[in-house]
């Protein structure tokens, strides 16, 4: 806070594009003393409570799950029990992302369940009923999220999107505490579970408060004990598994040794074949030991050494740098985390400009409306030969199209699909006599391209960052990474400058991750802040350093309007439960409504708060009335925000008083 040249700052709560000071003509508050961080300040120790257990959800883009863990033995990590209703082809321990809600928008089902259900309706009722599948990209790709944000359901409709995952979270927490109850042998209650869900990292900061809010509404955990749910991020909840393997948990792509008797040639498809064997066989138990070890793989790493999380899932990819502090394997965030919209739904999407590009953009959106029910059929058929991709493939994949895809093309176009087909001069896609489209293995693998060319590239600028140098290890996890085309493409980039390691039960790392997160949330240190935070305040005007236009006139003195107060800067690390602290004084003694506001930008340099981009994210409202007596001339009015949680907290007390006030971040209603 160099620039305060004895400034002042102004605490008044309107927009952030006008001069607060001159419209309300608003008393400022000086700063008393240079800032100063302050370590683990005592005022927000929260009191630690005790969980009987940890539950985590991972809410995904295609899929979801949940595994818990007892405090009382951490080690164990038991994965949810299996689904009612599975896929062909497709053998998972999560459930999918869909959701069924009845014509009177009331919840119906979730997972297998509902997409049967779905499916079993008659055409003419299922137009009426509400079904959402890969709606967790929405918080992804909105700009401006806030509570009232819709998400679009199969038939059309629209819902308020808060309301899909706060049923989606309903369910969760429904079968989880069933789960428990019937393990425990007696009725689990919500308070004696400390619930994680995770994120991916490089959402912005209102879907993750978006999350935490639908979660409050699922009754999860309440704004007064916001400590009973952890917002867990994806590679982090990655990395902490990743930490425990032992080799024979995963398979390492570059060794050129064999790996359990497999050479590097066959290790892509057979290590993983194999893997998958051995997955099936402890598939009855689903109860998972993490050894309290640290994993032999994390045993060759050292001090200072870093490797890079690739969560590759249905929606999104994330990119996490972390470096090791020993000596207990603290975690220390490198780089910021980024990706992108690059997960296995873009494989998905280009599938469906393929028959698009087949049968016509104009039938398929009518197809889609008018028989939504057998457009999921279409795609589930693609989801098990999208799983069945890999290298070396040489025979035709086969997908079959429903009989009312047949049909309907019949009545839409009046000629065949068969016509169609011939006619459309898309090589590598025939028709068989069975009724099914017919993809050559080239084909399959130019839908994945694209994808997966994204995917290199992100991690190819990565590699070129200078914080990214000497990266001892590449882990790809999540979903995709169970692809062995995107498996193979990483390896033919990367192999070379890192070792690249899948863990074995790779879709499930994230869950289990963010299980051993929720049973020791410190074990992450230091984070990058993603955001430049700040508060808006008044400076002494300085001529030929101010702008005139900010210039404000008070009581004889000149003050420069809107400055910006800079708390952190965007990329700054950030160690768990660090505070940084200001203190302010009114410049009127007599001034004893203080109201404080907080924004943030994804710049790095922010001078005023009416630059763009910056937007106000909180407000602090310190009311002092009834404390007019005894109250030095001067008083301390002292401001802290908590970073390195996934979530910020801001304080502002009152030194003479110890009236205080805190206020969480809000991105989503300002």
């Amino acid at each position: 806070m160099a620039e305060t040249e004895g400034g002042t700052a102004a605490a008044v709560s309107t927009p952030a594009y006008s001069s607060p000071a001159k419209s309300l003509g608003d008393p400022g508050i000086t700063p008393l003393s240079p800032s100063h961080i302050a370590k683990d300040s005592d005022a927000n120790d929260a009191v630690e409570q005790s969980f009987l257990v940890v539950v985590a959800i991972d809410f995904g883009t295609t899929s979801s799950g949940y595994a818990y863990s007892f405090t009382k033995e951490p080690e164990c990590i038991h994965v949810m029990r299996r689904w009612e209703g599975g896929d062909p082809g497709v053998s998972n321990q999560k459930t999918p992302t869909t959701i069924l809600l009845t014509p009177e928008r009331k919840f119906h089902s979730f997972g297998y369940a509902a997409r049967d259900f779905y499916h079993d309706l008659d055409p003419n009722e299922s137009k009426h009923w509400l079904y959402f599948e890969k709606f967790k990209m929405k918080l992804h790709t909105t700009g401006n999220l806030t509570m009232e944000t819709d998400l679009t359901a199969a038939n059309g409709k629209k819902v308020k999107a808060l309301e899909i995952f706060a049923y989606a979270l309903q369910f969760f927490k429904e079968q989880a505490l069933k789960e428990l109850s019937d393990q425990a042998g007696s009725e689990f209650e919500n308070f004696e579970v400390r619930w994680v869900i995770t994120v991916p990292a490089i959402w912005k900061q209102p879907a993750k408060q978006f999350m935490r809010q639908a979660a409050y509404k699922a009754g999860m955990a309440t704004p007064e004990n916001p400590e009973q749910l952890i917002i867990a991020l994806e590679p982090e909840a990655a990395s902490i598994y990743c930490r425990k393997l032992r080799l024979h948990q995963m398979i390492d792509l570059s060794s050129k040794a064999p790996v359990n008797g497999y050479n590097a040639s066959d290790t892509i498809g057979a290590g993983f074949t194999q893997a998958k064997e051995h997955i099936r066989r402890n598939r009855q138990s689903r109860t998972f030991l993490v050894e309290n070890v640290i994993g032999e793989i994390w045993s060759e790493l050292e001090e200072g050494d870093r490797y890079i999380v690739v969560d590759s899932g249905g929606g999104t990819v994330d990119l996490t740098v972390h470096q090791i502090r020993l000596p207990e394997g603290h975690l220390k965030e490198l780089y910021k985390a980024t990706g992108g919209p690059y997960g296995s739904v873009g494989v998905d999407y280009e599938f469906e400009k393929l028959l698009c590009k087949i049968f016509g953009e104009d039938f398929i959106e009518q197809f889609k409306i008018k028989r939504p029910a057998a457009w999921v059929d279409l795609m589930i058929a693609f989801e098990s030969r999208k799983r069945a991709a890999a290298p070396d493939r040489t025979n035709p994949l086969n997908i079959t199209l429903p009989f009312s895809f047949i049909d309907y093309y019949k009545k839409f176009r009046g000629h065949s699909v068969e016509h169609a087909l011939r006619k459309s001069n898309v090589d590598f896609v025939k028709w068989s006599s069975q009724g099914m489209l017919r993809m050559s293995p080239d084909a399959m693998n130019a839908l994945f391209k694209p994808t997966i060319d994204q995917i290199i590239q992100h991690l190819s600028d990565l590699f070129e960052k200078p914080e990214v140098t000497n990266v001892k290890f590449l882990f790809l996890v999540g979903g995709f990474a169970e692809a062995p085309l995107l498996q193979q493409a990483v390896q033919n980039a990367f192999g070379s400058k890192c070792r690249i390691i899948i863990p074995q039960d790779v879709g499930l790392t994230i869950l289990k991750g963010a299980v051993l997160f929720g049973l020791d949330p410190a074990v992450i240190k230091v984070r990058r802040s993603p955001l430049t935070y700040g508060v808006g305040v008044l400076n002494r005007f300085v001529e030929g350093k101010h702008p005139p236009e900010k210039l404000l006139v008070k009581d004889g003195t000149r003050w420069c309007t809107d400055v910006f107060d800079k708390f952190i800067s965007a990329d700054q690390s950030v160690a768990l439960g660090e505070t940084v602290s200001r203190s302010y004084t009114p410049a009127k003694p007599s001034q004893l409504v203080i109201v404080i506001n907080i924004y943030s930008s994804e710049q790095d340099n922010v001078s005023f708060i009416t630059e763009p981009g910056v937007k106000k994210c909180g407000t602090l409202r310190l009311d002092l009335t009834g404390t007019e007596t005894s109250v030095p001339t001067r008083r301390e009015i002292k401001t802290l925000m908590q970073f390195g949680d996934t979530e910020i907290k801001a304080m502002a007390i009152d030194v003479a008083t110890s009236k205080s006030v805190k206020a969480g971040i809000d991105f989503l209603n300002y």
